[in-house]
């Protein structure tokens, strides 16, 4: 490879024989008066070293572990992007999983959309609720209002009256009882038996009483349940029910997106076009994720691509510079390219601070192989 070092020998000697001839035309006036050596400046092209690359390259690798199952590309092979390269083994379990994915998101969207669709059948049962609950509200209110209280239990409560009135009708059971085989005509036993009589209807009137009382709140509670079951429809399902279903439609779908990444990550897909330059892959070969396993490149267009450029060297290169490429293996030829890139990012190379370019080149010799190492000169 031409050396760089070369072109600065040539620089110092043109440079020193410029400097000869000035002094030998200038003698005579040199001698009359002492002038200042002007300052010699190259304008000497930019050269440095090179690799050829393609327009861009893929090595792809699959995503998962698995067995080589079929291999559908050879090195050489043009494919197009989305291609299908290459396939592991396992499917038909994969698959399986999918179908029941799909039919667990299917009947997952089939119960929220009838909790949906049903909402108006609701609605309807719930004002038959709240209907039926007022009118029960309104029965036991009326059978209280109705009722009639002993004047000896009004300053009660109706559980206290029911206690009292239990009490009392114990009592006179226990008294009744000694005499209950007299004669009916005997005066003691028939004053006893009035007492008992009157104690169980006292008792009789206080149950009924609380019962009315609970019956009607009972009810109450009934009615106010359908009036707030009643307004949570109206702005759509129960929110409980709602989320659930939603809840189960979601885990559905992360399920089938699952199995289907899953399947596709049972193939190798070519993520550009170009020419297959690499296959690595046997049938029933186990590979890892990760693995290289094919290499794709765009040879649609070529490039001459240098990271030799020094800071002092990459302010006189400019994008849409014109570039003579020289290839180290065919002398004889040198190619026409213009810059494409420059990188605004540095490197450090064994103590020089450098950049990257990437040269398009103009026209391309059948004989040209990625890799090949070339001369760059950027002409001024």
């Amino acid at each position: 490879m031409k050396s760089r070092s070369i072109i600065v020998i040539f620089v110092m000697l043109l440079s020193a024989w410029m400097i000869a001839g000035c002094s030998k035309a200038n003698s005579a006036s040199e001698a009359e008066a002492t002038t200042e050596i002007p300052i010699v400046t190259s304008d000497a092209n930019v050269v440095v070293e090179g690799r050829l690359v393609p327009r861009e390259s893929e090595t792809l690798s699959f995503f998962t572990n698995g067995q080589v199952e079929e291999i559908l590309v050879e090195e050489g092979d043009q494919v197009k992007k989305g291609d299908v390269l290459a396939r592991l083994g396992n499917r038909e379990a994969i698959e399986a999983s999918i179908a029941g994915a799909e039919a667990e998101l299917l009947a997952a969207q089939q119960a929220l959309d009838s909790l949906n669709d049903n909402i108006e059948v609701a609605r309807s049962e719930a004002v038959k609720a709240v209907a039926s609950a007022n009118k029960a509200v309104r029965d036991a209110q009326y059978q209280l209002d109705n009722f009639i209280i002993p004047v000896s239990q009004q300053k009660l409560t109706a559980l206290d009256a029911v206690v009292t009135t239990q009490k009392k009708l114990n009592e006179l059971r226990l008294a009744f009882e000694p005499y209950k085989l007299l004669s009916f005509s005997d005066s003691f036993r028939s004053d006893l038996k009035t007492k008992l009589d009157n104690a169980q209807s006292d008792y009789n009137a206080a149950v009924r009483r609380l019962e009315y009382e609970t019956t009607l709140a009972e009810a109450e509670a009934s009615l106010e349940k359908a009036i707030k079951d009643y307004e949570a429809l109206q702005s759509g399902p129960d929110p409980d029910l709602l989320a659930a279903a939603q809840a189960r439609v979601k885990a559905a779908e992360t399920s089938l997106a699952s199995a289907k990444a899953a399947l596709d990550n049972l193939e190798l897909v070519a993520s550009i076009d170009g020419t297959v330059v690499k296959q690595d892959l046997i049938i029933g070969q186990q590979v890892v994720a990760g693995q290289a396993a094919i290499i794709i490149a765009d040879f649609s267009q070529m490039y001459a691509e240098t990271d030799d450029l020094t800071e002092i060297e990459v302010v006189k290169v400019s994008v849409g510079q014109n570039v003579t490429v020289g290839p180290d293996a065919l002398s004889d030829v040198e190619l026409d390219g213009t810059v494409d890139k420059i990188s605004d990012v540095f490197e450090e190379k064994r103590g020089d601070i450098t950049y990257t370019a990437r040269i398009l080149l103009n026209e391309i010799d059948p004989r040209l192989r990625w890799g090949m190492t070339v001369v760059i000169t950027f002409n001024n």
